[in-house]
């Protein structure tokens, strides 16, 4: 046998292993941007439910029909995303109702959802994820409040 036929049959196999050994590292890697992207999805949706809801507020003529319309405008635009939250929180600020007419005044709109993590079924994701986004929307200066 000539020394290079021999340096030939050490490495059968090597390939074979090094595939066993990065499979796992391979998974994790594309569990991490399943994760990844799953929550910057739902952050989106939950910007975009914020922004919903102060608008809407914004166009209401009462602080307490602001709440209602704030509230209704984020389930509605989550639901529309196909976003699932296991729970929902509207907190709306109408303090700018309080301001005199002819003044600049806004309502704000936080938006919080808690999404399930546990049915993507990757072992090591958390329970649950809690995305918040605030949006504030002017209030029609001339109008009457």
């Amino acid at each position: 046998m000539t020394r290079l036929s021999r340096h030939a049959c050490r490495d059968e196999g090597s390939a074979t292993l090094e595939l066993a050994i990065l499979t796992p590292a391979l998974f994790a890697l594309l569990a991490l941007v399943v994760v990844a992207g799953r929550i910057e999805v739902a952050g989106g949706a939950v910007e975009q439910a914020s922004a919903a809801a102060a608008r809407d507020a914004s166009l209401a003529r009462t602080p307490a029909a602001a709440r209602q319309a704030a509230l209704a405008a984020a389930t509605s635009s989550l639901a529309g995303q196909d976003l699932h939250c296991a729970a929902v929180t509207v907190v709306v600020d109408t303090g700018g109702f309080a301001a005199p007419v002819g003044t600049t005044a806004e309502v704000s709109a936080r938006v919080s959802c808690t999404i399930l993590m546990a049915d993507l079924t990757i072992p090591g994701t958390p329970g649950t994820r809690t995305l918040t986004a605030e949006t504030s929307s002017a209030l029609d200066r001339y109008r009457s409040r």
